[in-house]
């Protein structure tokens, strides 16, 4: 059985420093429960309670259960893995300690780039060239911090890691995200397949499938996202960034975009996938009206058996 959660970046939390005023975490959680979901992801640090009796008696309230928490590392220098183990293990014994007064589901370490940081990626997200990748030397740097991070959450605190792969940072296209997984430990390093990140990137929704097809082996977590494909060609005509084309609405609601959901459906249960989908629709602070988004989104998911 899949079961469904949603995440805070769908109430406009995200992980990036922006301008307008988001919900706050009591608002969030009770608004999932209210639209019909059982799990949450984190959010960012400080968003809810860092304390693990206090975000264990908040989850114990909602009923939901914690799913995973975002957590970026700039990879591609070498500087800063040394902090982000150090980050990534304050988020993942916040998370193995609150596993542990509640439900007892190991959430994920969702390990990212430090996506939105790099100029020449964020203005070019959805449009990346080859040009704007990595060297195989800072490759086999980024791989490593990655594996790095990966491991000490494991040998400390129990939990797995899977990589986002995300526009706006390295290990955005489909070439980049299976350079990544072939320089990494499949028994260490995991994917969480974003269907709308995946399709912007790829530039072409039905792209969707071909890559769960690709990565089978590696996939280990869901992000059901939707992708607006006369949004993301206007981005690509006009040169917007990352940031204009998540303003003008690039991830819409789930069903009102190109993804196939239905196929998308069909091959998680042909795989006999049993883990957690989680419903992310980026958005960013003060867009729209998020509890009847998600209210929608959960109502399309229903209606195609999930």
């Amino acid at each position: 059985m899949i079961r469904i959660g949603n995440a805070p970046c769908s109430w406009g939390v995200l992980e990036f420093d922006l301008e307008g005023e988001a919900a706050g975490y009591v608002q969030v959680l009770n608004e999932m429960v209210e639209t019909g979901y059982v799990g949450t992801e984190l959010g960012d640090w400080d968003f809810m309670p860092t304390d693990p009796d206090r975000l264990a008696a908040e989850l114990t309230q909602t009923g939901l259960t914690m799913l995973g928490a975002f957590v970026p590392v700039q990879l591609k220098d070498p500087a800063c893995h040394e902090p982000g183990v150090e980050a990534a293990l304050k988020v993942a014994r916040l998370l193995r300690a609150t596993a542990d007064r509640t439900t007892g589901y190991l959430p994920y370490l969702v390990l990212a780039d430090n996506n939105g940081s790099d100029r020449v990626r964020t203005r070019n997200a959805g449009r990346v060239t080859p040009e704007m990748g990595l060297s195989g030397e800072e490759w086999k740097v980024f791989a490593a911090g990655a594996e790095r991070v990966a491991r000490a959450v494991y040998a400390e605190t129990g939990l797995r890691t899977v990589f986002h792969h995300h526009c706006g940072g390295y290990a955005e296209t489909p070439d980049e995200i299976e350079r990544l997984l072939k320089m990494t430990d499949p028994q260490v390093l995991g994917l969480v397949f974003d269907t709308g990140h995946y399709a912007f990137a790829a530039g072409d929704c039905a792209a969707v499938v071909d890559g769960l097809n690709r990565f089978a082996d590696r996939i280990w977590y869901i992000h059901f996202k939707d992708c607006q494909p006369d949004i993301a060609a206007r981005s690509r005509a006009e040169g917007w960034d990352y940031f204009e084309s998540l303003r003008n609405g690039v991830f819409c609601e789930l069903g009102k975009g190109g993804i196939d959901f239905p196929a998308v459906a069909a091959w998680l249960k042909e795989r006999g996938y049993e883990g957690w989908g989680i419903v992310e629709q980026d958005v960013l602070p003060g867009m729209g009206a998020p509890k009847e988004a998600a209210r929608r989104n959960r109502a399309y998911l229903k209606s195609i058996g999930l």
